[in-house]
């Protein structure tokens, strides 16, 4: 699977040390509030990020999964986001930390954002681990970034193209004849 790659932008090592260095910004921000906090990853793109962050964050917490879908099969344009399941739990009155791989249209966080604050959360924050800048929309807020990006279609460590490269560990940049 190296081989699909073009070049990696992100080592294993670069990213722990991110994501551990996220953890003790979020942990400052999270520290004292009540009722606690409720991490709403946005599967399946953050999962391996979400276990990575949770496990530097000192605290108390409950998660609450959704599932949405944006780029459906062997497809690099984003479409509109699309709810295949669900959020799991009740989020009103919590203060809520949205966890998602990249901040990329922004048509995914817009959507989640404005769902947890319609369901009463106390606070709603975003994490991400990667944003690209130049092309997020300046109304979709997030709080705390893993890595800025240029505009490339990047896989591993969550992220896919069509369901594959999810479980490198590292961050890469495919190939552009296998995304045709």
């Amino acid at each position: 699977m190296r081989s699909d790659l073009s070049k990696v932008l992100f080592t294993r090592e670069q990213i722990q040390q991110r994501v551990r260095e996220m953890g003790n910004e979020i942990a400052i921000v999270y520290a004292d509030l009540e009722p606690g906090l409720t991490i709403v990853p946005i599967l399946s793109g953050s999962i391996i990020f979400l276990a990575d962050l949770i496990r530097e964050l000192p605290m108390r917490m409950k998660i609450a999964l959704i599932q949405l879908s944006t780029y459906p099969g062997a497809t690099t344009t984003a479409q509109e986001p699309r709810v295949v399941t669900e959020l799991s739990a009740d989020v009103r009155g919590r203060h809520v930390l949205i966890v998602d791989d990249i901040l990329d249209t922004g048509r995914t966080l817009r959507s989640v954002q404005s769902m947890i604050r319609d369901r009463g959360a106390a606070t709603v924050r975003t994490a991400v681990l990667l944003s690209k800048p130049g092309k997020a929309p300046p109304e979709v807020t997030v709080d705390f970034v893993g890595f800025e990006i240029d505009d490339l279609f990047v896989v591993g460590y969550g992220l896919d193209f069509d369901d594959h490269y999810r479980n490198l560990p590292h961050i890469g940049v495919l190939r552009p004849e296998l995304t045709r």
